[in-house]
């Protein structure tokens, strides 16, 4: 459990972390500009009650459990079956469950031959088999479309259409 001294650090760094401005202020901030004060003062409530749950559950220490659980922190399990049944994913880039090759930072540090060679004499050697480098275009496909989207709500029309070839181009290595 979390003594007295520990809540005075944690709760205020806790309060100051959530009310800086991230994606759910910014969504917010927009909902409210699009449709008034009311939905975006609903939206902030259901925000900061999501957010004070969390911190009961950090503080009774599910936190740990969860982050030490692969199973319970991606998938759902129906409660009622004789042995563990996945019944639902609750987070697609912890599903790969292991794989680096899916992570950004590994996309990232292969795209370009530049100073982030330096990362592979830390990291090792990427694995080369042909099971491997099929997967590799399949994660090189989701993270176009990532890019695509951002790309989508930064109303870049040029760099959309753009990724549409190279979208074409993994997508024709995975046949």
């Amino acid at each position: 459990m979390v003594s007295g001294i520990e809540w005075a650090a944690f709760l205020p760094s806790a309060i100051l972390l959530a009310a800086t401005p991230g994606a759910n202020q910014m969504l917010i901030l927009r909902n409210g500009l699009r449709h008034g004060p009311r939905p975006a003062i609903s939206a902030s409530i259901g925000r900061f009650t999501a957010f004070a749950l969390m911190v009961v559950a950090v503080a009774a220490g599910l936190g740990a459990v969860l982050t030490a659980s692969e199973v319970a922190f991606n998938a759902l399990l129906d409660p009622a079956a004789p042995e563990p049944v996945i019944t639902g994913v609750l987070d697609f880039d912890r599903t790969w469950f292991g794989d680096p090759a899916a992570d950004w930072t590994i996309r990232m540090a292969t795209a370009k031959a530049d100073e982030r060679e330096a990362f592979w004499e830390s990291y090792g050697v990427l694995d080369r088999s042909p099971a491997a480098m099929w997967r590799a275009r399949v994660y090189e496909a989701r993270h176009l479309g990532a890019i695509r989207l951002e790309c989508h709500r930064l109303a870049k029309a040029d760099a959309v259409r753009e990724s549409y070839g190279a979208m074409a181009e993994v997508l024709a290595g995975l046949t």
